[in-house]
Formats: structure tokens, sequence, C-alpha cells
């Protein structure tokens, strides 16, 4: 019998990583206000940061692991449903998981964030907040909730 399935491709671990690190890069029209949000009241550390001719600026800033989450028009239907009352998000979407996702909503909405929806208990088990934030970016808190 002939499978007409797709072939899904099992990672191997065993095999080395071509690509070494993920960069996300984000025009700012206001750089000093989106590196204040993201460096100082979200936490991501600053790595470099670099300057050049006609005030060229950029800031490397470290959010731990990446990783890329592809999904189909299905799946992120559901997951504004689930996550922002079916609110449809923005085509790239930064999802960052924090430690305390209603307290990091909170303080993010009060350095200029504007809150898109309130943090929320997902079927898989995060607590999920979605807010619009310097840089133009829509961005997703995310805080693990582990085993029920």
């Amino acid at each position: 019998m002939v499978d007409d399935a797709p072939a899904h491709h099992v990672p191997t671990h065993d095999a080395p990583a071509r690509v070494r690190q993920l960069r996300l890069v984000v025009e700012a029209e206001d750089f000093d206000a989106a590196v204040t949000f993201y460096r100082d009241v979200l936490g991501l550390p600053e790595r470099a940061a670099f300057e050049g001719e006609g005030d060229a600026r950029v800031a490397i800033l470290d959010a731990g692991m990446a990783t890329l989450e592809l999904a189909n028009p299905a799946q992120v239907k559901m997951i504004d449903a689930v996550e922002a009352e079916g609110r449809p998000s923005a085509r790239i979407r930064i999802a960052f998981e924090v430690d305390d996702s209603a307290a990091s909503t909170m303080e993010l909405v009060d350095a200029g964030a504007e809150l898109i929806a309130e943090p929320r208990e997902t079927p898989w088990r995060s607590l999920n907040s979605r807010l619009h934030a310097p840089a133009d970016l829509e961005v997703t808190l995310f805080q693990e909730l582990g085993e029920s």
C-alpha cells in the first residue's frame, strides 16, 4: 500500500544545528523609547550596542532562548479566540515567556503598551496576555502554569 500522506520531518538531536541564533530586527522610529521599554521595563539584557554615522544606532537585546513558531491560519484563529476574544493578531507577533504574566502585563501597560487582552489561562496551561508595544510590535506575554 502506498501512503500519500505528506512526510513529517522528525528532528534528530544528534545533528549539529546549522543556525546558531535567531535575531529579530525591528525598526523603531522612537529608538530611545523602544530601548527603555524592552531593555529597562521588560528586562531584556543588552548584549551589545553600536552607533554609526548619521545617528545610526542599534541595541542587541538578549531574549533568552529563541524559537520560530510557525502556525497555519486555523491555528492562528484558534489562538486569537483564546488569547484575545477573537481579535485578529498581527501577521508577526512576539511572545515572551515571563515568570508573572499578570504583573509583567501591568508593568508594560504602565510603561506605555496598549492592553489588547488581559492575562487569561489557556487550554495549553499558560497565562497569556496580549499588548501593542513600542516599535509597533504586537506582544504576547505568557507564563507556563505547569501540570494541573
